[in-house]
């Protein structure tokens, strides 16, 4: 059997798929969005690749499994959503002022979808890492493209907020809304301890907890698959055992960590071929 380093070598020593091609989009609110866009073999699904919180379509999770899913004969693109910044090419701070909010996010996402299948793509596949996986979902709970016919989230986590009851946070950021009150307030939220946001952008984003996500995942009907290390200190033990309850096909990675780095890469590849391979070649038309 050839090892994970060895497999990395000849993996390196191959050609790429593709050149990658910057893509581009403008949105309604005039900002200009980008995405790496890796052209494959137009008879097998294409497949959309998100990344986590605040972070570009290169983190490297994202990056070397769209390489990797490229490789293998997949077109694959790979939105950074722009958050409210033009043409967004760096990762954002935690403590810049964040206006941007989940609908707009949403929009986005459906914005590139749509540029997918005015390139004739008719099968589309989600695929989110960490905060992109529950981005993807949210997507997925509204009025999705019918092109979308398949969801994997790898390390799917939802908005954490810290040690404040939710409810509270909730109704506290509710009543600000209800006052038309647009005051930054300043809460943790995922790995940020300091996160300034207008109290509806921040609300749009706090009200997808885990028992939303469970329920999105249940009730959607495509194709899905979760991909969790069971290591992961992000999302922890008790969710991931919530989320092994519920409904939804789970590959479990022994010894991966939420990022799912190191030879864990190739598992997090191997695992989302593991559905993509469920869609048969469409007939070259």
């Amino acid at each position: 059997m050839i090892k994970y380093g060895y497999l990395f070598i000849l993996l390196l020593l191959l050609p790429q798929a593709a050149t990658a091609k910057d893509a581009r989009i403008e949105l309604a609110s005039g900002l200009t969005a980008h995405a790496e866009y890796l052209a494959g073999k137009p008879n097998l699904p294409a497949v959309l690749v998100l990344h986590g919180f605040l972070q570009t379509h290169e983190f490297p999770t994202v990056a070397n499994l769209a390489r990797g899913l490229n490789d293998s004969g997949y077109t694959v693109l790979s939105p950074t959503l722009s958050l409210g910044v033009p043409n967004r090419k760096q990762s954002l701070a935690c403590e810049a002022v964040h206006r941007h909010s989940l609908d707009e996010d949403l929009a986005e996402i459906d914005r590139w979808v749509k540029w997918l299948t005015s390139r004739g793509h008719r099968q589309i596949v989600l695929i989110g890492h960490s905060f992109g996986s529950m981005q993807l979902l949210a997507y997925l709970a509204g009025k999705s493209d019918p092109a979308v016919q398949g969801y994997i989230a790898a390390s799917l986590i939802e908005a954490q907020i810290g040690a404040t009851p939710r409810a509270e946070l909730i109704a506290r950021l509710e009543e600000a809304v209800a006052r038309g009150d647009n005051k930054l307030v300043n809460h943790p939220i995922s790995y940020c301890k300091k996160y300034p946001s207008k109290p509806g952008a921040l609300l749009s984003y706090v009200r997808w907890d885990q028992a939303r996500i469970l329920l999105a995942l249940d009730s959607y009907k495509g194709e899905k698959l979760l991909i969790m290390g069971d290591a992961d200190a992000v999302a922890g033990k008790k969710w991931l055992g919530r989320l092994q309850q519920g409904k939804t096909p789970m590959a479990l990675v022994n010894g991966a960590g939420h990022f799912m780095d190191g030879e864990h890469e190739f598992d997090l590849l191997e695992h989302s071929l593991s559905l993509l391979k469920k869609y048969a070649p469409a007939h070259d038309s």
